[in-house]
């Protein structure tokens, strides 16, 4: 029996992993979860987001992107100053240093969908293409979120269930 539990565990850890953990790679560059918020009839933009991680030795910049989803794909930076949010664009790229990670998350860096040609729902996938000044293009599906998301659902097994009569050992 506990042959059985093991190789179930493995099995949904596997599966888990498959399921929920998205990660693409060009180069040295890699780009982890990439997801999106959900958009209300009518809007005309949404926000992108992901991690991207340097393996290199070198910088890299992602100087852009694009999707069929939108008409451009443009990247700002978010910050708060004195309680006022301001919002600017990155227009010479966003720089990955050698080594690290950047993360494009809610009120900080992220990527903005403008022109959108259809309403996005959550459990939508969109397809997309990064473009990094040394890597070069990295395509990547965006899973979409709930319109007020403030993070990817959970990479590991929180969202998964169990048929009844499973059990765990």
């Amino acid at each position: 029996m506990k042959c059985t539990s093991f190789v179930l565990a493995a099995l949904m850890s596997l599966c888990a992993t498959q399921v929920f953990a998205q990660s693409f790679k060009v180069g040295t560059i890699e780009v982890d979860q990439p997801w999106m918020r959900a958009t209300p009839k009518g809007a005309e933009s949404t926000a992108g987001y992901f991690r991207i991680t340097n393996s290199g030795t070198m910088a890299d910049k992602l100087i852009g992107g694009t999707s069929a989803l939108a008409s451009g794909v443009q990247f700002h930076e978010m910050t708060m100053t004195n309680g006022v949010m301001k919002m600017r664009p990155l227009p010479d790229g966003l720089e990955i240093k050698p080594g690290e990670s950047v993360e494009l998350k809610p009120s900080s860096f992220h990527a903005m969908f403008v022109g959108l040609k259809q309403p996005l729902k959550q459990g939508d996938h969109v397809k997309g293409t990064l473009m990094f000044e040394k890597a070069g293009a990295l395509e990547v599906e965006y899973t979409v979120e709930g319109i007020g998301a403030q993070q990817p659902k959970s990479t590991g097994m929180g969202h998964m269930q169990m048929s009844p009569g499973m059990k765990m050992h």
